[in-house]
């Protein structure tokens, strides 16, 4: 510690580059101090910092790590407590730039392994970004130790050393919760799971908190089902979703797209008090919607598109400006090479004439000038010989009433069971168009990224929705179930390693997407980077399905035949 406020003395009002001289290993009395990366400028992203903390100093128990999940739910009340403390922090560290500057990648509602705080059985690091006191562009080492030693130290004491353990506690809980939960809804066939008194609308459009006042689910009684959860003196009861093909109805505002909201977001799991804790879907389900103007290479989408008429093959389709059509066919193919089980579709966002095709149409343009085959033809053979399930909202077409397992009517925000009615209506089941086959073995060539990358690699997330991969953007503004920016700097992360790989290895892009996950799993987030001890940046995991999804949206991306 003292090293430290030696050195700081010594570059005093030097230029700032002399900041580089910090860059070691110090013991703080309650935590070691890995100054790991020194920004150039005062102006630049910030320095890279760990505080590493010994087993007794935060208190580390070994309940913690019984479960994957009790350890990421854990890491997750120490990020928030830190992140509080931070906020809290009344020392004022001055300078220009962004002097005195003190972050954590901090959550939102979701619960999400991250990379900022790392907990072993012997260990806790919490990995900080800071900003480096200057003056115009000299170092300004009376504020550097002010930073380091009242607002760092005091920051550590009001958060790792002074940890709730009523919060922690309530954590583990619900990470055993969530994890009966989903082996429950295993175990039962179920895809989705809504508890009575969710809250499901959110304050706004921009904000991920609960809208106050909303109207709590209720479900169906013919629908509700109780679940014996552990720390849990009454069973939790909601409405269970089963496989299938489940139909979502109502009149316009009645809450039909919210609840559909709900379940996307229902792959990840939210802290206590989000309202939708216990609004769980199954961890592969993936929204599907029409994305016009994206790119699709060599994806097989016969299924749904046959006979163009400029005579292109849809059995190895490939183009740069998709259609409404074509780009939710390649949307539903991909999601399948990805290992999705379960589809949500809301009609707000699809291509009409990929979803329906009525009668009155199919007498005036005859089926043989029509190239494509609307999903309501296909949702029932995906299910029947795929075990494909679909989750649809339609408000403008009963079209599916006739291949609907179930089907649920929102009724001023309350659901309602109305599948016997909507059969009723439908009349005849329509028939569904057998042996539904595509392949799914595409093979990425990632010397062709590399080569996209030039002589100075560069791969970087530009918020949540735009990674720009060497000179080419990677648009994932519709890739609706990435939920935060830290996991959008994974995905870079993992495309560039791919693209550095410098390999003739012929992989599928599903079994890269198992050998990713393999990696996560044993060495962390950290995986990609040379030195997997120093600060591995502001990351946390993506879902398979939005790794696919990034590498599927590169432009001039090959893939072998």
């Amino acid at each position: 510690m003292e090293q430290l406020r030696q050195e700081l003395r010594r570059i005093n009002q030097k230029s700032y580059k002399a900041y580089k001289d910090i860059a070691n290993t110090y013991t703080f009395p309650d935590f070691r101090l890995a100054i790991d990366y020194v920004q150039g400028d005062p102006f630049a992203a910030p320095s890279k910092i760990r505080l590493i903390f010994s087993k007794e100093k935060l208190g580390i128990e070994n309940s913690w790590f019984e479960t994957k999940r009790r350890k990421v739910y854990v890491e997750d009340v120490i990020n928030r407590s830190v992140n509080h403390a931070i906020k809290q922090s009344k020392v004022v560290v001055r300078g220009s730039g962004k002097s005195g500057k003190i972050e954590i990648d901090a959550p939102d509602q979701v619960i999400l392994e991250r990379s900022a705080v790392q907990l072993k059985p012997n260990q806790g690091t919490i990995c900080l970004s800071i900003g480096l006191p200057a003056n115009g562009r000299r170092i300004n080492g009376k504020e550097a130790e002010k930073l380091f030693f009242d607002a760092l130290t005091n920051i550590v004491k009001q958060s790792v050393l002074s940890l709730d353990k009523d919060k922690v506690i309530q954590a583990i809980h619900l990470a055993d919760q969530h994890d009966a939960l989903r082996k429950k809804m295993h175990e039962e066939g179920w895809i989705a799971f809504v508890a009575n008194d969710s809250v499901l609308p959110r304050k706004s459009g921009v904000s991920t908190k609960p809208m106050n006042d909303a109207v709590a689910f209720q479900s169906p009684k013919e629908k509700e089902v109780s679940v014996e959860l552990p720390h849990w003196s009454e069973p939790l009861k909601g409405m269970a979703i089963k496989k299938g093909i489940t139909l979502i109805v109502g009149g316009g505002f009645h809450g039909k797209s919210t609840l559909l909201q709900a379940l996307e977001e229902g792959v990840y799991e939210h802290i206590t008090g989000d309202g939708r804790e216990f609004v769980l879907t199954d961890p592969t389900a993936t929204k599907i919607r029409a994305e016009d103007g994206r790119s699709i290479t060599g994806v097989d989408i016969s299924p749904f598109i046959n006979d163009l008429p400029n005579g292109a093959s849809t059995n190895n389709f490939s183009t740069e400006n998709a259609s409404g059509s074509t780009s939710q066919a390649a949307n539903v193919v991909e999601a399948l090479e990805a290992g999705a089980n379960t589809l949500l579709i809301d009609e707000d966002t699809t291509a009409t004439n990929f979803m329906i095709r009525d009668q009155r149409m199919q007498q005036l343009v005859a089926k043989e000038k029509e190239p494509i085959t609307p999903f309501v033809q296909r949702v029932k053979s995906l299910y029947d010989e795929k075990g494909i399930s679909t989750i649809l909202v339609m408000g403008g077409s009963g079209d599916y009433f006739q291949v609907a397992d179930e089907v649920i009517m929102m009724d001023q925000y309350y659901p309602k069971n109305v599948t016997k009615k909507a059969k009723e209506i439908a009349g005849e089941p329509l028939s569904s168009l057998k042996s539904i086959e595509y392949k799914q073995n595409r093979v990425p060539n990632l010397n062709g990224l590399h080569s996209m990358l030039g002589h100075k690699p560069k791969v970087q997330a530009k918020g949540k929705e735009t990674i720009l991969f060497g000179k080419n953007p990677i648009d994932l503004s519709l890739v609706e179930q990435i939920v935060d920016v830290s996991q959008t700097r994974m995905i870079a992360n993992v495309l560039k390693y791919m693209a550095l790989k410098k390999t003739n290895e012929q992989k599928s892009i599903t079994e890269w997407l198992d050998w990713i996950e393999h990696q996560i799993d044993e060495n962390g987030l950290s995986f990609t980077q040379k030195n997997t001890q120093e600060h591995p940046g502001e990351l946390a995991r993506p879902r398979r399905m939005e790794l696919a999804s990034a590498l599927n949206r590169i432009r001039k991306l090959t893939i072998y035949i």
